[in-house]
Order: structure tokens, then sequence, then C-alpha cells
């Protein structure tokens, strides 16, 4: 079934969701909020990390997978979103890294391989840059490290229906479920302004960074992807054909097999 599971215009995704994460999870409270977070399977650690409006059932493709593959697979939810609490203050990538690290602390993990999509790729770069001995290795997807790495803004039917989702999912699991438009705000405000990352900047990233990069990303710039992916030293640039910037929902199997492909070669 995974293997051939495909919902490009995000019909399925928006009607039912991805499938339910494993039971399971706790709360971390830090800094004026309370952080839900979960941890399934055994082995060498994983971190998916999934921001932008939405939350950790995003990765509900993804879970199974890895855990079958043999990783320790935590997910987070970040302040604000959908599980977890939020004080109405600014958002930043470096408060959303913190919040990781506290996390991992919690769960007595040292070292972890950071799978990023979208916000949760800036956030794992911003692991990456604060503890680089705690980041085995960062797989950057559909984003950023510049404002110029953005593509002009056209809304579509499958933006549309992934916002569809993101609000049924924020009225079901969020503590505070009537503020998803102040959230929201919040989000765009931090995305106006960060991540801006000189040259040097990723130059000086010292982990194994992949930069997987959607043939129809509806965001980022693929230049601006290669762009990363050569300035960032040894990192390795991927190419998913056929999916844009939800490639996690809409071809798992596709997306899973780029994931696995940069967490084996971190054992290399």
């Amino acid at each position: 079934m995974e293997n051939t599971f495909q919902d490009d215009g995000l019909d399925l995704f928006a009607m039912n969701g991805p499938p339910a994460l494993p039971a399971g999870g706790d709360i971390l409270e830090r800094d004026g909020a309370r952080v839900w977070f979960a941890s399934f399977g055994e082995g060498p650690a994983v971190v998916l990390l999934y921001c932008g409006l939405g939350n950790s059932n995003n990765f509900g493709h993804q879970v199974p997978a890895l855990v079958e593959a043999g990783y320790r697979v935590v997910v987070i939810d970040s302040r604000g979103h959908g599980r977890s609490s939020w004080d109405g203050g600014a958002f930043s990538y470096a408060q959303f890294a913190g919040d990781a690290f506290a996390v991992l602390d919690n769960l007595g993990i040292d070292n972890v391989a950071v799978v990023g999509w979208s916000d949760g790729a800036c956030t794992g770069l911003a692991m990456a840059k604060a503890a680089p001995e705690r980041v085995a290795g960062v797989f950057y997807f559909a984003c950023n490290v510049d404002p110029s790495g953005t593509l002009p803004f056209e809304f579509t039917d499958v933006i549309g229906k992934c916002l569809e989702r993101h609000r049924q999912d924020y009225a079901a699991l969020s503590p505070h479920a009537e503020r998803f438009e102040e959230m929201s705000e919040k989000l765009q405000v931090m995305q106006g302004s960060q991540p801006d990352y000189s040259a040097d900047d990723l130059r000086a990233i010292g982990v194994p960074v992949t930069v997987a990069q959607s043939e129809r990303d509806e965001f980022i710039q693929a230049e601006h992807a290669r762009y990363i992916a050569e300035t960032v030293p040894g990192a390795r640039y991927v190419e998913m054909k056929g999916v844009s910037h939800f490639a996690p929902v809409q071809r798992p199997a596709l997306f899973n097999g780029v994931v696995l492909e940069f967490l084996d070669g971190l054992d290399d």
C-alpha cells in the first residue's frame, strides 16, 4: 500500500489527514509553553520536524517506515502548533531549536539526525549551528536560508487543501483552538525575516547536510536549494520528481526512500 500511495492533489490529506501516529506522547513545560512530543521505536535517534501551521501527525507516513528501518523516531509539535501551547510571544527558529534540544534532553538523547520539512528544516539548521556535536546530520527539505530563495506566492488548490487540513487539525488538537489566525500571523512575521544566513554562515556548518528539493515546490526556488547544497561543505543535493512542497504526504514512498538514503549515509 505505502509503495503505491499517491495523493498529489492532497484530496485525501484534506479529507482524512495522514495515517494516525502510534499511541503515546508527553508534555514538556519550557519558557512559557507546554511542548508536546513522542518517541517511537529503538535505534539511532531521528527527530522529524514539521513546523509551518501543521503538527506531527503530518509525518504519519514516515514514522512507521523509519521505525521499521531500525530508528528511534522523535516527533515534536512546535510551540503554538498542534498539541503544544504558546504564550503568544514571537516565534523564532532558535527558540524552536531550543525546545527540540530540551525534548531530546528529557528523552536522554545526546545525538540525533534531523529530518526537517519547511520550517522544520530551518529549525534543524539552527540546531546544527547551535550544537553541532549533538546533530548527526540535517535533511533540509523545502526551505530557504535567506529571503532571496522564495518564489512569489501564488495560491493554488493544493495549498488550499493543505490549509484546510491544518485548520481542522488545529481545531481538534490545540489547547487554544481559537488562535489559529493569531498563530499564523505571528508565524508569517518570523518567516518574513528568518532565516537569513550568509554564505559564510553556510560555510561554517559542520554537520552532514542533504538538501532535498521537490520538482514542483510552490515556495522555494530550485536554484536557491542548489546554492545551499553548493555552499554548505560536503552537502548533497537531491531532487524529487513529480512532487511539490508537500512530498511527504503526496508520495510517501518516494520521500521516505530519500530520507533513508540520507540516514544510511550518516553511518558511512
